[in-house]
């Protein structure tokens, strides 16, 4: 009775940080090392200020002027970067694919990811392919964020479904053990055909 569950953004959307702030930024970030390092500046590993901004417990405009006094960018450079992360959030053609043929063949789908409210309303106006998920979590409209267990045990009994019988597909490590510390089952998504061949392994395709 297996049941899979989603992350987004790395999983079924587009998302990659260095290349973004290149487009974006391209006088900041030229290249790709200096993309990531100012993307570690910026997102933090998602801990700190944009972890609050996954939570909800933190706005736009004041999200805006924390980066700008920890980095020392422009406001409208910060904001430049808020504004393209809708842009940078594009479906991944292949993921998306398999999602529609585990609809096909009956399977509940779920979604769990950490997500800003203000881009969560943009995925959900923006895709019709996410009514293929019966249900799922936006961290932002629960306050509570991955890696922390207390979102897995929210999610599983949301789901209704034992944790034991959750399959999750994330592309950040960290989020992938406290799953699978939280009792659910969980495989690290690198790309469409190694989580479809995950999938095949556990008799889901």
């Amino acid at each position: 009775m297996t049941t899979v569950v989603f992350d987004f953004a790395g999983v079924l959307f587009c998302w990659h940080p260095p290349t973004m702030l290149m487009r974006v930024l391209p006088q900041r970030a030229p290249d790709l090392a200096a993309g990531a390092h100012l993307a570690q500046a910026i997102f933090q590993g998602y801990g700190g200020d944009w972890a609050d901004f996954d939570r909800g417990t933190i706005e736009v405009e004041p999200l805006v002027a924390r980066i700008v006094a920890r980095t020392g960018l422009a406001p409208t450079e910060v904001r430049a970067v808020v504004d393209e992360v809708p842009r940078e959030l594009q479906p991944m053609p292949d993921t998306v694919a398999l999602l529609r043929r585990l609809h096909a063949l009956g399977q509940r789908l779920y979604f769990l990811s950490n997500m800003p409210a203000p881009y969560a309303d943009h995925l959900q106006r923006s895709h019709r392919f996410l009514e293929l998920f019966a249900d799922g979590l936006y961290s932002a409209r629960e306050r509570l964020i991955k890696p922390e267990s207390a979102i897995f045990d929210l999610a599983a009994h949301r789901f209704g479904r034992p944790a034991g019988e959750l399959l999750f597909f994330d592309d950040v490590p960290a989020n992938v053990a406290a799953a699978r510390a939280a009792g659910w089952q969980a495989r690290l998504f690198i790309d469409a055909e190694g989580c479809a061949s995950d999938l095949r392994a556990a008799g889901l395709l």
